[in-house]
């Protein structure tokens, strides 16, 4: 089909080009130059990066797009696609994922500050200097998936290099692999190309992290990252924005699920509020409050703490003490702890006023009381 389309545009500018000549005369055509320079403009969906590896992550992400299109056409769009979203001792949230045929279900943690989605997969795992046992981690197992591939050093998608393979060689059977630093600690391992099976959708050809050791590691689930990349589990899945709501918990582990939802959908979604975001800032001044009060408000899901720079804590505990003058306050818990205002509510109903966040573009969030008052 794209054949024959690509032939049809060729045909009627032949039959143009054959007119326009007819049309002059024997004189202009002499005079007329036989070669004609067309410029070509790249057009991307989005701002080519300036970084070589993150431009080649570009170029190979729209040529699949472009494969896709010609192979199959142009898709309805997908509706949106929900999953649980659940709440863990330690702060953190995790989906259940499915990899390989047989599927295989792990529980990965939600991860927007990284972009690769990995998973333990060996029974050999170690974990080096971690707070929990290499015994008690879950795995992946390639052996048992007939849709595993690995991925190969020289492929597109890898950005390591190839120390044991020749320059000029195509083919290397060196596999891909790959360090990840966080801030509690790493993991290293290979990549592998598996199907994921969603609720109703399946990817094929999944680029997902085969991690065999790790250090400094606090849990026991896999990572999934939802941060802007190329094979962010989001990116992969081509959705256009996801969506989640966070059950409030006791840093327990629960059976109560939010939701997670990714949505395929350009545009606005009914019922959400939106605000802008800075992408990638590296200049410090965006960290800091505006004139206006402003700015300067990091969105980190793999950080269970919300805090505020000291001036601003300041005007929001010193307007919480006018609201709740009328409450006794425990000035020994006070000492004890180091915080406040704290107060006694051992005798008496309480109100707490909610905390509001107000966001650019008229977004507001709403924090009930109960939910930044520890009891």
């Amino acid at each position: 089909m794209a054949s024959s389309i690509s032939f049809l545009h060729l045909s009627v500018f032949t039959l143009f080009f054959s007119l326009l000549l007819s049309a002059c005369s024997s004189e202009e055509i002499e005079n007329t130059p036989l070669t004609i320079t067309l410029p070509l403009t790249p057009k991307f969906a989005r701002k080519p990066s300036t970084d070589p590896r993150v431009f080649l992550h570009q170029l190979t992400s729209a040529s699949k797009s472009r494969f896709h299109l010609l192979k199959y056409g142009k898709t309805k769009t997908s509706p949106p696609v929900k999953s649980p979203l659940y709440p863990m001792e330690y702060g953190g949230h995790t989906i259940p994922l499915s990899f390989g045929n047989p599927p295989q279900k792990l529980s990965y943690l939600v991860d927007t500050g990284s972009a690769v989605v990995w998973a333990p997969c060996t029974t050999h795992y170690k974990c080096i200097d971690c707070t929990v046992s290499a015994k008690d981690v879950p795995i992946f197992n390639p052996q048992l998936s007939t849709s595993l591939k690995t991925l190969s050093c020289k492929n597109p998608m890898c950005t390591t290099e190839c120390p044991r393979c020749k320059a000029n060689s195509k083919h290397c059977s060196q596999v891909c692999n790959f360090t990840l630093q966080y801030g509690s600690g790493s993991e290293s391992g290979y990549f592998l190309l598996e199907d994921l099976h969603f609720p109703e959708k399946t990817i094929h050809n999944f680029l997902v992290g085969c991690t065999t050791i790790g250090r400094r590691e606090s849990y026991t689930d896999a990572m999934a990252g939802f941060g802007r990349s190329t094979y962010s589990l989001p990116a992969q899945m081509g959705v256009k924005k996801f969506a989640y709501c966070l059950n409030s918990h006791y840093f327990d582990n629960t059976k109560n699920s939010s939701r997670l939802t990714f949505d395929y959908r350009d545009g606005d979604t009914k019922g959400l509020s939106y605000t802008p975001f800075l992408k990638n800032p590296l200049d410090s001044k965006y960290l800091a409050p505006g004139s206006d009060g402003s700015g300067g408000l990091i969105i980190d899901s793999g950080f269970s703490h919300g805090y505020m720079a000291g001036p601003v804590c300041k005007i929001v505990r010193n307007e919480l003490k006018k609201q709740m003058y009328k409450y006794r306050r425990s000035r020994s818990t006070e000492e004890e702890n180091g915080v406040g205002p704290c107060y006694n509510f051992t005798d008496r109903k309480i109100e707490i006023p909610d905390l509001i966040y107000h966001f650019a573009g008229d977004a507001t969030m709403v924090v009930p009381g109960k939910r930044y008052f520890k009891f």
